[in-house]
């Protein structure tokens, strides 16, 4: 925004000037005032079917940089989850601005919107705000307070006024241009652009078309488009792609002079990882192997794919007794590992004390080292298990959320397994804890959820889980230093396509620097029927666009399946864990429960390295050749099969990868147009002779609409616009 970083912005003042066409709307006379305790204070539609919009006239033509929305004084069924913001000059053309979604809370939000073009500042006097979909399932939409604040300065507006309407004109002649282009007017395209001087699109896209529909020029098209993929110019279109999971199963080099069952960790659920991304090296501790809990430490460094035993007993050399379900975190500046809580079955509650130690162990001085041995005494949570802990490494501050928290078995043992810990930080520098919040509405204690830390944005995201017998599906966010609590999604609709279904052990994992969260399933919603519920499914957060995208999912279930599969990709399991080493961008999983009634005491000991990919440069420069010579074959077809089959065979054959299901398919589908031509030729000249436009060339069409397909790969700074001229033209 650096070109209206040195303009003052204010509050902008605006009338109502349209609603929704089709309902009847409640629009009271108070609506610029934020009345937050006020129930009436709002704008409502009758329901929630499209075309539902609010239009906003502003008194004159000004820059809009912000909107904000302010909301009822709690949380309400009617509050806009996505919404979409158009603006212009006119309120019948309008651009979209923004495409957003409110928390569902008490907090005003602000918006920027997108108010500049080419580098400059453009002018609307229409904003509308169109509701898409409400908190609540099937209610109508309310819109409680807006607030739009920029720039009305005539000495600022005019001229950018003045320069939009030069930019609209150039769009116009754009797309003038491309329709002419487009439909072969060959005169009408050069005289305009002649007369103009306006160019259609980067000089590299002109190059294109001209050697690819003009020219018939194959060969140099394919040139074009390796010199585009060399300059790194398709790296946009691919950032924007679904991500494609690759498993492998890793198999660890056996230490000299060991054996298998002691080179590497055995079957485990409820045991905890962490890693150490800069040496790459993962440290395992405890877990339960189905009979005991462990007490063993090890090491796996990633470079020689090896385990290392740590310690058999950590007990034995000053560490943390056996346990299962604790919580570890690591801090990879100063090189430390915490580790806090454990799970104590009823028999051992009265033999064992309830305190909850909190020890540390330096891995360059390989020693642990107790910090507390009763941290509810020194202001921390009780001995608790299940629980969530993460690390703020640069304010070297823990924090711990969550857990059951653990009693003696007398007495009414049902009413104390209901207990819950809250939120609380620990300052490793000053050795004290702080209790930031109790088990409270606002944010709900629970056992097996996620809690991640984002430290650019100070945020813990915390997520599912569950609650006695409620699996969670609510995702909440906590400021650090604000101490503010939003909810991103409140889980009071169930969207099982659209976010991760409700569940329990669920294993989480944060990108900071892409800003996504990625999250691998556990034991979902019904509890009663485990061994049905236990899939695999992967999913990522997209924390700048607030949505959810399912990477990929597997609901097979069959025994026969997975041990077909058992090299491939990892069963579906809980109790698991997972790390992921953001700088080399790969995930790790070690272990877990498969959930099998049959055999309740099975745990697992596989190992497993995820690295989710987006189609490589390689990848999409293959597939336009590939789609380059489709094209040049089935020109070929149609004048000369037998040439036509010896350019499939080869040329066509090698851009295609045969060890895809689909694009294999796709290959053997092409070979049927050599001998199932719809159309002759004289049916196609009469055609040409048929249609409004001028005759095109043979392959004319064809070429065109292949042109269009290779611009998508491109930056949209480069293209022809991306609208058509006839789409204007309205009834």
């Amino acid at each position: 925004m650096a070109a209206s970083g040195a303009v003052e912005t204010r509050v902008l003042t605006y009338t109502i000037h349209k609603c929704s066409s089709y309902s009847a709307n409640y629009l009271p006379t108070n609506i610029l005032e934020d009345k937050p305790n006020d129930q009436s204070s709002r704008w409502s539609s009758d329901s929630n079917y499209p075309p539902q919009f609010l239009i906003l006239k502003l008194e004159k033509p000004a820059i809009v940089m912000t909107i904000t929305f302010g909301k009822y004084e709690k949380t309400h069924v009617c509050n806009l989850r996505k919404f979409k913001i158009y603006g212009g000059l006119n309120d019948e053309h309008m651009t979209e601005l923004l495409q957003s979604g409110l928390r569902n809370d008490h907090i005003k939000e602000a918006f920027e919107l997108q108010h500049e073009l080419d580098g400059k500042m453009f002018p609307c006097q229409f904003i509308k705000i169109v509701p898409i979909m409400s908190w609540g399932p099937s209610f109508n939409f309310s819109i409680w307070f807006v607030e739009l604040s920029g720039v009305d300065d005539p000495e600022i507006v005019q001229p950018s006024l003045t320069w939009f309407n030069t930019y609209r004109e150039r769009e116009a002649i754009r797309l003038c241009l491309k329709h002419f282009r487009q439909h072969n007017y060959a005169e009408a395209f050069e005289s305009l652009q002649k007369r103009t001087k306006i160019n259609l699109e980067h000089p590299m896209l002109t190059e294109l078309h001209q050697k690819l529909v003009i020219d018939n020029d194959f060969d140099g098209c394919e040139k074009i488009i390796e010199q585009a993929s060399n300059d790194a110019i398709f790296s946009h279109y691919i950032s924007q792609q679904d991500y494609k999971p690759k498993w492998k199963a890793i198999i660890p080099l056996a230490a000299q002079n060991d054996d298998s069952s002691s080179s590497r960790p055995g079957m485990r659920g409820g045991h905890q990882m962490s890693i150490d991304m800069e040496s790459q090296v993962i440290y395992l501790l405890g877990g339960w192997d189905g009979m005991v809990d462990l007490a063993d430490f090890w090491s796996f460094t990633v470079e020689s794919s090896q385990w290392t035993c740590l310690s058999r007993d950590t007990e034995q050399e000053g560490g943390p007794c056996a346990r299962s379900c604790h919580k570890m975190c690591l801090d990879g500046k100063r090189k430390l590992i915490y580790t806090l809580g454990r799970y104590l079955d009823s028999g051992m509650r009265n033999v064992t004390p309830l305190k909850s130690d909190f020890y540390v162990y330096d891995i360059t001085r390989n020693q642990w080292t107790l910090i507390s041995a009763d941290t509810a005494s020194e202001g921390g949570p009780p001995l608790i298990f299940d629980h969530q802990m993460c690390i703020d490494v640069e304010k070297s501050t823990i924090y711990v959320f969550g857990g059951r928290v653990l009693t003696s078995s007398s007495g009414d043992e049902r009413a104390q397994e209901t207990l819950f810990s809250g939120l609380y930080s620990y300052n490793c520098q000053t050795n004290t804890w702080n209790k930031l919040k109790d088990d409270c509405p606002e944010l709900r204690s629970r056992i097996g959820h996620s809690m991640l830390f984002h430290p650019e944005k100070r945020l813990l995201y915390i997520f599912a889980g569950q609650r006695g017998r409620e699996f969670l599906s609510d995702f909440i966010t906590y400021n650090v230093d604000t101490h503010e609590i939003s909810f991103i999604y409140d889980g009071s609709k169930k969207e099982s396509d659209q976010v991760p279904a409700a569940g329990f052990t669920q294993r989480a994992t944060i990108d900071p620097g892409l800003n996504e969260i990625h999250v691998l399933s556990g034991l979902s919603k019904d509890k009663e029927k485990r061994e049905e519920t236990v899939r695999n499914s992967f999913w990522v957060y997209d924390m700048e666009r607030k949505s959810w995208s399912c990477v990929y999912k597997n609901e097979n279930m069959g025994q026969q399946y997975w041990t077909k599969m058992q090299n491939v990709e990892p069963c579906p399991r809980f109790a698991h864990q997972l790390v992921y080493d953001d700088i080399h961008k790969v995930h790790y999983l070690f272990g877990g429960n498969p959930g099998k009634s049959s055999i309740p005491k099975m745990r697992l000991d596989d190992f497993w390295s995820l690295k989710l990919s987006r189609p490589s440069r390689e990848h999409l420069l293959r597939r336009c050749r590939y789609l380059i010579r489709k094209q040049r074959f089935q020109e070929m077809a149609a004048r000369d099969p037998y040439e036509a089959l010896r350019y499939l065979q080869h040329e066509l054959s090698e851009t295609v990868a045969h060890d895809d299901p689909d694009e294999s398919q796709e290959f053997r589908l092409i070979a049927s147009s050599l001998f199932s031509q719809s159309v002759s030729t004289q049916d196609r000249m009469e055609t040409d002779a048929d249609s409004l436009s001028p005759p095109l060339n043979d392959g004319f069409a064809g070429r065109t609409q292949l042109f269009d397909t290779l611009v998508s790969f491109f930056p949209e700074h480069m293209t022809q616009p991306k609208g058509n001229l006839v789409d204007l033209i309205t009834f």
